[in-house]
């Protein structure tokens, strides 16, 4: 029976050469063991996505050219499906057996035909042979369930084995989750790669070891609203990791700094980052104004000094009064009767913060600064634009306000340094802390300034999932509702608070830094093209 390498390498956009390289060294290792053919992922070789790079760089066809030609010449008595960008009238792949390349998309394994396949796990509806699928198939929320179900359902129709190679790792706001698997004719997975990590799978007779997907993943996707994200949570977690990871092993970055405020999102970014980088690499700066609490000041120290990563206090009180005097002398002379009530102040805390950050960053060799926004605030601009949001990479701006609490909590349990985050984090309400409040004797939170972070994301979820408009928003009864019990006026003043801000804050969708698409839908603007007017 044949033996079969699956081949779920993590390539780069455009580094066609050392793409190859790697390709290269797999297509040996599998020679020495005696495998019968090696397959690897889609555009493997120039890495996926393209974009529009080939329309700009057609150069690169050329490189491209040359190194399947050296990899041709590596293919003796083993055969070797290497996917590549598709050149004028070419396939989307190569097939090389003893040193030549097959102009063939079928191929026989076993005595049985096999049909070579070439894009998302979703590209066929109907099989009549057996599949030999090369794809670059993103991580999101629920996405392992559908994958699995279309594929199965498949496999039972036709009657058909089906082995399915996919890319690993963090290209251009995407990871890529691995998984790579093999379905016999009764749809029993009977060999699966490792999840969110490279991998070289021996099979043989169709069969070999079978890794553990992430904890929940399997999970179909809910259909109504719940703060219960358990089930995403290890998956999250670990596509989360892999991005990190990526994003700095790919662009030359080795370090990160952030502002630690004490509050939730920094938090979640810190850990993050010593998990993916090592605490060693990682600076958090704390930027306390008059303002500050004594509470988040202390929470951002006791979180690094958890983390075991560098921690420095750098007050900018007196930067702030800088920019008031100075504001306040050039409003005096330009009719703006309105700035005194406006967010100028609030947003020049946090526009100052990012300014140290930044200078951090230039200053020091291969240290990025961090944006520590979430998708929750993104959606109604709650974020600051050279604020929180600025930075050279954004962890958690695909990731929501509720579900970013319940990722602190699964931290706390599953990190092998238990309770890393400071209780008192993951308890209070988050804010800011760039408003204060006389009256109440403190800052404000931003629910108070907003809606509560549940509404919100539970509004967030209908309009991703269902594409549901105002009215039928209010018609739906939410999980809020259920238990909380609020009015109709209430709820109406929230939505309506909703989509007026909403439609304010797209342009900021188009400054936001490279993230990690982790849910079922996004508003990066790599995937979603929202119109700004």
């Amino acid at each position: 029976m044949s033996k079969i390498i699956l081949a779920q390498i993590d390539t780069t956009i455009g580094s066609i050469k050392k793409n190859s390289e790697k390709i290269i060294t797999c297509i040996k290792k599998a020679k020495q063991d005696n495998a019968d053919i090696i397959i690897f992922p889609q555009d493997v070789l120039i890495g996926y996505p393209t974009k529009n790079i080939l329309n700009r760089h057609k150069y690169l066809l050329d490189i491209q050219k040359t190194e399947l030609e050296n990899i041709c010449k590596e293919t003796a008595n083993i055969t070797a499906i290497v996917g590549h960008a598709k050149p004028d009238g070419g396939k989307s792949f190569s097939v090389f057996k003893n040193q030549e390349k097959i102009s063939t998309d079928t191929i026989s394994l076993d005595g049985e035909e096999y049909k070579i396949i070439s894009g998302e796990y979703d590209i066929l509806t109907s099989a009549k042979q057996n599949i030999i699928h090369l794809s670059a198939s993103s991580s999101r929320n629920g996405k392992e369930y559908l994958k699995n179900k279309h594929i199965l359902n498949l496999v039972k129709a036709a009657n058909i084995n089906y082995i399915y190679v996919n890319s690993v790792g963090y290209n251009d706001n995407i990871v890529f989750d691995g998984t790579s698997r093999i379905y016999d004719k009764s749809g029993k997975i009977t060999a699966r790669a490792k999840s969110f990590e490279e991998d070289y799978l021996i099979t043989e007779n169709l069969s070999g070891r079978i890794e553990k997907l992430p904890d929940g993943s399997d999970k179909e996707y809910p259909e109504t609203f719940s703060l219960d994200y358990e089930n995403d949570l290890d998956r999250l977690y670990n596509e989360l990791i892999c991005g990190v990871k990526g994003y700095f092993n790919k662009n030359g970055f080795k370090k990160a700094v952030l502002g630690l405020s004490g509050g939730l999102d920094s938090t979640i970014c810190a850990v993050l980052l010593a998990d993916a980088l090592g605490k060693e690499n990682v600076v958090g700066i704390s930027m306390p104004t008059k303002i500050s609490s004594q509470g988040s000041k202390d929470d951002a120290r006791e979180l690094a000094q958890n983390l075991g990563i560098t921690y420095i206090e750098a007050p900018i009180s007196n930067e702030i009064d800088v920019f008031k005097n100075e504001l306040n002398e050039i409003f005096s002379k330009i009719k703006a009767d309105k700035y005194q009530t406006s967010t100028t102040f609030e947003n020049i805390q946090a526009r100052t913060r990012a300014t140290l950050l930044w200078s951090i960053s230039n200053e020091f060799k291969e240290m990025l600064s961090i944006a520590t926004s979430d998708k929750s605030e993104s959606y109604i601009g709650y974020a600051t634009t050279n604020g929180d949001m600025s930075g050279g990479f954004a962890p958690i701006a695909d990731v929501t306000k509720t579900k970013l609490f319940a990722l602190g909590a699964y931290l706390n349990k599953t990190r092998q340094t238990k309770n890393v985050i400071p209780k008192s984090i993951l308890e209070k309400a988050p804010g800011a802390e760039l408003k204060y409040d006389k009256d109440k004797g403190r800052t404000i939170t931003a629910e108070e300034d907003n809606m509560p972070y549940p509404f919100l994301d539970e509004v967030i979820f209908y309009i991703e999932t269902f594409g549901l408009g105002f009215n039928e928003l209010m018609s739906k009864e939410f999980l809020y509702e259920k238990c909380h019990h609020i009015t109709v006026e209430q709820k109406k003043e929230w939505l309506n608070k909703f989509y007026k801000k909403h439609k304010a804050a797209v342009f900021k969708w188009h400054l936001m830094p490279p993230s990690i698409i982790t849910d079922r839908k996004t508003i990066n603007q790599s995937e979603y093209y929202h119109p700004i007017v």
